[in-house]
């Protein structure tokens, strides 16, 4: 069951500002992101697979040649040539809202942070780590979770913070719909600025 009821009024509302999801590795922003986009009308971009096709290579490679600065450097160009493009939601890498310069793009649109909490990120990535890097520095519970706690001053910032219960993606986009109503201001009413002549 989708919610596209007000799904066109929302989509007018959002006035094609991009929406991006932020989150910890393994919190579904992938998954979660494509059927946002069909619920809006909007284009699905995942900067990490935009990385991947420019230069060629898996992230795990180029996160470990360049390490992290580097990485983080070719993430921000990344996410700099999406911002010129509207109408769209955009699953971003875990790390990317530690770079403070990337915030003056994050915040031209609507930031949402998806956030399943840190035992349930955790299973999520034993069962599949992928080729996630960090990861492989913060394989213990014990460091996985002081890399979140480290991350949570940025992800805060979000404009929307979706704490997941829901293991469906199709859900989880549901309730970012749902929830950015509430965050957006209604269209201004016409009727109401009016003057009456005598």
């Amino acid at each position: 069951m989708t919610c596209s009821f007000g799904s066109e009024m929302l989509g007018s509302r959002l006035g094609g500002r991009n929406l991006y999801l932020v989150g910890m590795m393994g919190s579904g922003k992938s998954s979660t992101g494509p059927h946002l986009a069909q619920e809006l009308s909007y284009g699905f971009v995942d900067s990490d697979k935009v990385i991947e096709e420019v230069y060629g290579e898996p992230i795990q490679i180029i996160f470990e040649r360049e390490e992290e600065e580097g990485f983080r450097l070719l993430e921000s160009q990344v996410l700099n040539a999406i911002g010129q493009c509207h109408s769209l939601v955009v699953a971003t890498g875990g790390g990317i809202v530690t770079q403070t310069e990337n915030w003056g793009v994050l915040h031209q649109g609507i930031v949402v942070w998806i956030d399943p909490g840190c035992h349930r990120l955790f299973t999520r990535l034993e069962s599949d780590p992928g080729g996630r890097p960090l990861l492989q520095k913060n394989d213990s519970f014990d460091n996985f979770e002081a890399l979140l706690i480290a991350r949570e001053k940025f992800y805060v910032e979000a404009d929307l913070h979706l704490k997941v219960t829901d293991e469906n993606p199709l859900q989880v986009a549901n309730e970012i719909v749902m929830k950015l109503s509430s965050i957006l201001r209604p269209p201004e009413d016409l009727s109401a600025q009016q003057t009456i002549s005598p």
